[in-house]
């Protein structure tokens, strides 16, 4: 009854991202999929929420203002690492190639490195603020932020899951302790350790894809 309820709803339970050759050899690559599976699980429970409201999704596919015009968006370390893994290893052709010279031409404040053709290039390893980002009724003007200029209309997304995702990521950084993951979540004092996605220095990945593609060459 519960999936038929959701298939109603037009939304489907997210699946978690699996990189089979990948996982065994890199520990963290298991953690960060887990935290995301929680977040997209999160969101859709979110979305089914809002659908119950009556309230219409007006994010939908070419839809990319939110990649040219925040400013302000959060990226933990784990997932640069896994960004900087999925396109150094996993992107191939044109688009690896655009990526490079988007990367390596990247000023602060411009649109994400990562968003080719209108379209997000990482979009299976996007971070969780990308992942929660959904705005409600009309679409973005252009140029436009909702966050600050309509915020009933940008999705809250429900934080026992984001709490959780966080909660699955600390093992990452050292803390294995339950308690302890538990206490830092709870205080908030994980998100010490947050960057911006527009003060990362692109310019290195561009050159640690170009120093893999030697190495396999």
């Amino acid at each position: 009854m519960k999936n038929k309820r959701i298939k109603i709803l037009g939304y489907s339970q997210p699946k978690r991202l699996r990189f089979p050759n990948y996982e065994p050899a890199y520990a963290w690559l298991s953690i960060l999929l887990d935290a995301y599976f929680i977040v997209d699980k999160g969101v859709a429970e979110a979305l089914k929420v809002e659908a119950r409201r009556g309230r219409k999704l007006a994010c939908g596919k070419g839809c990319s203002n939110c990649c040219k015009t925040h400013n302000t968006i959060p990226v933990y370390p784990l997932e640069l690492v896994g960004l900087s893994w999925y396109v150094t290893e996993k992107i191939q052709g044109t688009d690896r190639e655009n990526i490079k010279v988007r990367l390596k031409a990247y000023k602060e404040d411009d649109p994400c490195p990562f968003l080719i053709d209108g379209a997000c290039s990482v979009h299976p390893l996007r971070p969780i603020s990308c992942r929660q980002f959904m705005v409600f009724g009309e679409l973005c003007r252009e140029g436009e932020d909702p966050y600050y200029t309509r915020r009933e209309d940008v999705l809250t997304p429900i934080r026992q899951f984001t709490d959780r995702a966080f909660f699955t990521m600390l093992p990452f950084y050292g803390v294995e302790d339950e308690s302890e993951r538990r206490k830092i979540v709870e205080k908030g004092a994980f998100h010490q350790v947050v960057k911006l996605m527009q003060t990362c220095n692109w310019k290195s990945l561009a050159e640690k894809m170009e120093e893999f593609e030697k190495s396999v060459s």
